[in-house]
């Protein structure tokens, strides 16, 4: 189907939400995003944009301003906890040649999304806060101010807490998975190059990695207990707990630690994968579609794939609804699959006495034996490309004219 000139509403300006819009943009399509912040912001610190997302920046033509703002990961490192000394070390430059891993701040990623939709002409709307929707051939979006809008395509971006995902799948109840998570950012006084360190101990592992210019560093460090901490970014949390919460961790970890002065905290929660993804000229994408935990660093990467293959599914289409129906098929089984992994790889990382010592000397085992094997064990994830053999976007079909980890968090 011809998206030139189509009306597209998408809520939610996050990753997913300005990728779509700029895919759609690139089609020649009129996109509104509605946002309900008071500016195009975002929570949060780093993330991984691994080989899969990059595809989709490329083909949005973003790479380079990608490469511009991140540092490129050289290699991924496990750690014992206590002393930090190296249980094994995954060269990705060696065996993963011509897949490029990078560590971004998710505000320059948001940034420099927003700016190229901005320039491409989307509308894009502040304070504009979902009440509900209602699902019909076209759908009505209710504002919480009491306004009403649609398009002839509406597209829910709207994450964890997504409206749109319950108009059409009913409500859900999250499970808490045991595990609650700190985000922080520090300076990197001590030069520390760019690889994700991952400080592996008794029921807990933080993940360091550089940002930007390199003078910043990201931590992420996630914790095994019972009780649970609100489902949220913005959860501020004292800088003590997380210290107290990793006492035991040395070597560089201990210093990163110690610098720590702003820190959030949130409770880790499963979200069923959506049966429903679209109905009517309704449609979900990203965590609104999938949440998902993040020890593959998946959630920014599938929110990308989804928003290239949605555009491409509708314009490969006779109509709205084959185009939607492709767009669930090419993209539930795998972004399901996505989810089970990193849902099942947290403990690989708490392991305790007695089992933490042999499963340390099998993976050292493996990284001296089998080194590209162990790099290459998540190719499925990591080097899948929604992009290949399909025509690049481009307004009316043409290419458009601005060019061209096996870690958690």
């Amino acid at each position: 189907m011809k998206l030139k000139d189509q009306k597209i509403t998408i809520i939610g300006a996050g990753i997913g939400g300005l990728a779509a819009a700029l895919a759609f943009s690139q089609q020649g399509a009129k996109v509104t995003v509605l946002e309900q912040a008071d500016a195009i912001a975002e929570v949060g610190a780093g993330i991984q944009v691994s080989p899969n997302g990059v595809a989709v920046l490329r083909a949005l033509g973003l790479a380079d301003d990608l490469a511009w703002c991140s540092q490129r990961g050289r290699a991924v490192v496990l750690r014992s906890h206590r002393y930090g000394r190296e249980v094994l070390r995954l060269d990705l430059d060696h065996y993963s040649p011509g897949q490029n891993f990078y560590f971004v701040h998710r505000a320059d990623l948001i940034g420099l999304l927003a700016d190229a939709v901005r320039r491409r002409g989307v509308r894009v709307r502040l304070l504009q806060k979902v009440d509900r929707i209602s699902v019909a051939q076209r759908s009505v979006v209710h504002l919480a101010n009491g306004a009403q809008c649609g398009g002839d395509l509406v597209v829910g971006a709207d994450g964890l807490h997504s409206r749109a995902r319950i108009a059409l799948n009913g409500a859900s109840a999250p499970r808490f998975t045991g595990q609650v998570a700190w985000r922080a950012t520090v300076a990197n006084l001590n030069n520390h190059p760019p690889e994700a360190q991952v400080y592996m101990g008794p029921g807990r592992h933080l993940v360091t990695y550089p940002l930007r210019d390199g003078g910043l560093m990201n931590l992420v460090a996630v914790q095994e207990r019972k009780g649970w901490a609100e489902e949220s970014w913005s959860h501020k949390d004292d800088p003590e707990n997380l210290r107290a919460a990793f006492a035991g961790f040395g070597g560089h970890a201990a210093g990163l630690l110690e610098q720590v002065e702003d820190v959030a905290l949130w409770g880790l929660f499963r979200h069923p994968v959506a049966d429903h993804w679209h109905k009517g000229n309704l449609a979900i994408l990203g965590d609104a579609a999938h949440p998902t935990l993040p020890f593959m660093a998946q959630g920014a990467n599938l929110a990308l794939e989804d928003s290239w293959v949605l555009v491409d599914a509708l314009r490969s289409a006779a109509t709205l609804e084959e185009g939607l129906a492709s767009y669930q098929l090419r993209r539930r089984e795998r972004a399901a699959k996505v989810v089970d992994a990193a849902t099942g790889n947290a403990w690989k990382y708490h392991l305790r006495q007695p089992l933490a010592w042999p499963a340390h000397q099998i993976l050292r085992l493996g990284g001296r034996l089998a080194p590209e094997r162990m790099v290459r064990q998540f190719d499925w994830i990591y080097g899948h490309d929604v992009t290949a053999g399909h025509q690049p976007l481009g307004e009316d079909g043409d290419a458009d004219s601005s060019g061209p980890v096996v870690t958690p968090a």
